[in-house]
């Protein structure tokens, strides 16, 4: 038998069993589908989290004011006043290497309006030179200067969704809306945020959308909105390093100065984005890890699928093996075409797996709201196993048709 006439004769049996060759391809299916989708919100989620702890900045140190339980801050704040702008200043003198300290207030809303119109979101008092140090790009106006901040400017930066809420999708810029009892100013709009639309946190840190934030000039929400006297004074230092500086070694000389301005108590954390980074790094090759090996199991439960049906198909062909053998067909023949049998079925299992898997990252990412990245690895990897999955399956049977006696084959009822 030639090469083609094998090919032929393998595609031609498979056609004849349509419901048995299905079936045999379902393991294949769903093992490549689940290895793709899983791959792919893995790398969707591993994404989203790097855009989302870049907002932090990795030349930057975060020291945050630590929440503390009501009871227990009175007693705190008998050692320490919490952070505050003081601690800006000594370690803007007393830490190498620091180019810039910049504090960062949070104002509790609650009540955020327009005229007609209300909505939730979050308000921030920052430093007029964050842009400086944050990725924060605008979709129209201005950003606030160090005038504003100097003045007490009440006027606003809003996110989109802020936007949406209080003003639709007319012009904003030069209207007027309320946080609490104080009217801004709205002069900016910004970008809506690449890192997605909820917020999102690592390790309890907010990295998250500015969709629905409010920014104010720090010396605005310092002087004219109301804070807890047991409040620190200030809820974030973000502290630039001069390039080529570790981060790390920054913030190892940042805490024990902490703690001597504090007097020891723990109200404060420093936060290093480049430390979160490599641990979320890390945590998503674990997760790829787990579920690739998930998937994998999958795939290999399809492999055995494939050689159980190919040994039923041995049995079941036996005397057409006997025939075959009989008149001139050799082993390799015999062997060639059982081989081809499995080989397709893993191939055409991993193409319909393939498109299987993508359909169900895109579901995810159009109902879930989870970003999906479908990737040539992923891709690659998942094929490549099912063909090697399918071909291994089909080495045995294959063998064991082709050591088959003729003239016993032909007996064989």
């Amino acid at each position: 038998m030639k090469d083609l006439e094998t090919f032929t004769t393998a595609l031609n049996n498979l056609a004849r069993h349509k419901m048995r060759t299905s079936l045999t391809m379902l393991g294949m299916i769903f093992g490549v589908g689940a290895v793709i989708a899983m791959l792919s919100i893995g790398a969707g989620g591993e994404q989203k989290a790097l855009e989302a702890i870049g907002r932090l900045g990795l030349r930057n140190v975060i020291v945050r004011a630590k929440d503390v339980k009501p009871e227990e801050r009175q007693e705190l704040r008998k050692k320490s006043l919490g952070v505050s702008l003081r601690d800006g200043e000594a370690i803007t003198e007393a830490v190498p290497n620091v180019e810039r300290v910049l504090p960062r207030v949070e104002v509790k809303p609650y009540k955020i309006l327009a005229p007609g119109a209300k909505t939730k979101g979050k308000v921030f008092g920052i430093s007029s030179r964050y842009r400086e140090v944050a990725s924060v790009k605008l979709a129209d106006g201005r950003f606030f200067d160090a005038r504003d901040e100097r003045e007490h400017a009440q006027v606003a930066v809003i996110g989109q969704e802020i936007r949406r809420n209080l003003f639709g999708y007319g012009e904003a810029i030069g209207k007027q809306l309320k946080v609490n009892d104080v009217w801004l100013e709205v002069i900016g709009i910004m970008a809506s945020d690449v890192a997605g639309g909820g917020a999102a946190s690592s390790n309890g840190i907010p990295t998250g959308s500015s969709d629905r934030e409010i920014w104010m000039p720090v010396s605005t929400a310092m002087r004219k909105f109301d804070r807890d006297p047991l409040d620190a004074p200030v809820d974030e230092l973000l502290i630039t390093v001069k390039p080529e500086v570790s981060t790390l070694k920054t913030a190892e000389l940042i805490r024990p100065l902490l703690d001597r301005l504090h007097g020891g108590a723990d109200d404060y954390e420093v936060v290093v984005p480049e430390a979160l980074l490599e641990q979320s790094r890390q945590t998503q090759r674990i997760f790829n890890i787990v579920m690739g090996s998930i998937a994998g199991i999958s795939l290999l439960v399809g492999g055995i699928g494939i050689m159980n049906i190919m040994l039923a198909s041995v049995l079941e062909r036996t005397r057409e093996i006997g025939v075959r053998r009989a008149i001139g067909a050799t082993r390799k023949d015999i062997r060639s075409q059982f081989v081809i049998e499995s080989f397709a079925i893993s191939l055409i299992g991993g193409v319909t797996g393939i498109i299987i898997g993508i359909v169900l990252a895109k579901l995810v990412a159009a109902y879930a709201g989870w970003p999906t990245v479908i990737t040539f690895w992923s891709l690659f990897l998942s094929t490549g196993v099912s063909i090697t999955v399918g071909l291994v399956s089909g080495i045995y049977p294959a063998t064991r048709a082709a050591e088959l006696n003729p003239i016993e084959a032909l007996r064989y009822e």
